[in-house]
């Protein structure tokens, strides 16, 4: 049955739908030779390629695969960055089918924890903000913070793009400071570009560290090395499958694969069997 073509190429793995629609209004996307069109329902038999590349269309999508990568400063996070710059796709393993998504953006400066996904629906899902998918940040700002700062910036703040704020806003603990630089923990619910620098240079301040230490249900944790990845446990891919509703098929049982040798075995005891029977009868 013929589906959107965002819903497809997000299924197989290419990018979220909203940077797929991206692609298409470039022109990046032909279907059967042809510059898709938003919206446009294909299926399984059409010949898709993104940038020039043949997109598999799977009628049964690829195992969901989440990789928590701890993003340097320096860094970016594209694919080909016209300016040469590290990027942050440079190291992670290749898949079979589709490419891996970040989940939001982190700028350059900013370090920490960056999600990736070769599933498109998740990755726009954990996104949106109509999910309310938490985020965290350690923050080491420089000039004084009072509590009325704090409470400015936790009641909300009108940007240039909206009233923003943080969730909560606590001093960091077991974090070293001095009087003019400080280290807070903010939290809040959507990802608008550059939000928490934008927020605390709303109050006069400035932002002299910024670390993502925690997305959803994840946690950057220690034992992650900058510039490196580890791949999400079952556990934790299925508590950010579940923050958005989501479901994983699951996998088989594990004694699925043990039948056939119980068959073997119990045909060797009946044949062993019906040999001692024989020897009785001589």
């Amino acid at each position: 049955m013929p589906e959107r073509i965002q819903k497809l190429l997000a299924a197989a793995g290419v990018a979220s739908r909203r940077e797929i629609e991206r692609l298409i209004a470039e022109g990046r996307i032909l279907v059967n030779g042809r510059p898709a069109e938003i919206g446009q329902k294909i299926d399984h038999d059409d010949h898709v390629r993104v940038d020039g590349r043949l997109v598999a269309l799977t009628r049964k999508p690829p195992a969901t695969r989440v990789l928590l990568y701890k993003k340097r400063v320096g860094e970016v996070v594209t694919r080909d960055d016209p300016q040469g710059r590290r990027t942050v796709f440079r190291k992670l393993p290749k898949l079979e089918h589709g490419r891996w998504i970040a989940v939001g953006r982190l700028d350059i400066n900013t370090s920490g924890l960056l999600l990736l996904t070769n599933n498109g629906e998740l990755a726009r899902r954990l996104a949106h903000p109509s999910f309310e998918i938490p985020r965290e940040y350690a923050v080491r700002v420089h000039g004084p913070i009072d509590d009325e700062i704090v409470q400015r910036l936790t009641r909300g703040v009108e940007l240039e793009d909206g009233l923003a704020r943080f969730e909560s806003m606590r001093p960091a603990e077991h974090e070293a400071g001095t009087a003019s630089n400080q280290w807070f923990i903010v939290r809040l619910r959507e990802g608008r570009n550059r939000e928490v620098r934008r927020l605390i240079e709303s109050q006069g301040l400035e932002v002299s560290r910024l670390i993502r230490i925690r997305y959803g249900p994840i946690e950057l944790g220690r034992g992650i090395k900058s510039g490196s990845y580890r791949e999400a446990t079952p556990a934790e891919l299925q508590a950010l499958l579940s923050a958005v509703g989501l479901e994983e098929e699951a996998p088989p049982p594990a004694s699925a694969g043990r039948s056939r040798p119980r068959s073997l075995r119990s045909t060797r005891e009946s044949m062993r069997g019906k040999a001692r029977a024989r020897t009785r009868d001589r």
